[in-house]
């Protein structure tokens, strides 16, 4: 075997590994945001409940000393499911979203003040828990990006596979 094809080799086996790692990464993201999508478009299809917002105001809190101050909107609201009152205090799957500004959360405590009679969406499978806003349908529209790491990565595997050369450039 000579140095060159000792060379070739290697460098075959290089781009196979590499587009075997881009396609098993894309993979892993086409994964995840298919499982966004679907929990995201199931929750559209739960149940719409009547129920009374009972707390929602600002909470200051601290990571650590070095961290900056974070505000989170405390939530808690009121439903009736068959018969039995439930109570939650999730405003979206993920919980209640942390931010550096007090504004952002004030504004989401003024959409759900206190006493506010609103709907929440309940999972039927689990009626103690309850969202007031499902999750953005948003990862489905945008699925394909990963997915042509995928395709580039198969491509990438195929074309190093098959040992096909690049086509010659003709030289006018």
């Amino acid at each position: 075997m000579t140095a060159s094809t000792h060379t070739n080799a290697a460098g075959r086996w290089f781009l196979i590994v590499l587009g075997m790692v881009l396609a098993m990464l894309g993979g892993v993201f086409v994964w995840l945001m298919a499982r966004s999508f679907q929990r995201a478009w199931e929750m559209r299809a739960w149940p719409k409940i009547p129920c009374v917002i009972l707390v929602s105001e600002v909470a200051e809190f601290k990571h650590d000393e070095i961290s900056g101050m974070e505000f989170r909107q405390l939530l808690n609201y009121g439903y009736e499911w068959q018969g039995v009152a439930h109570t939650s205090n999730h405003l979206t799957w993920r919980d209640n979203p942390a931010s550096p500004s007090r504004e952002l959360v004030e504004s989401r405590v003024a959409e759900f003040p206190v006493g506010k009679s609103t709907v929440c969406h309940v999972d039927p499978a689990n009626p103690a828990f309850a969202i007031l806003k499902p999750d953005s349908l948003a990862p489905g529209y945008a699925i394909w990006f990963p997915g042509l790491f995928v395709i580039g990565g198969l491509g990438i595997v195929w074309r190093a596979a098959t040992n096909r050369p690049s086509r010659p450039q003709v030289r006018s």
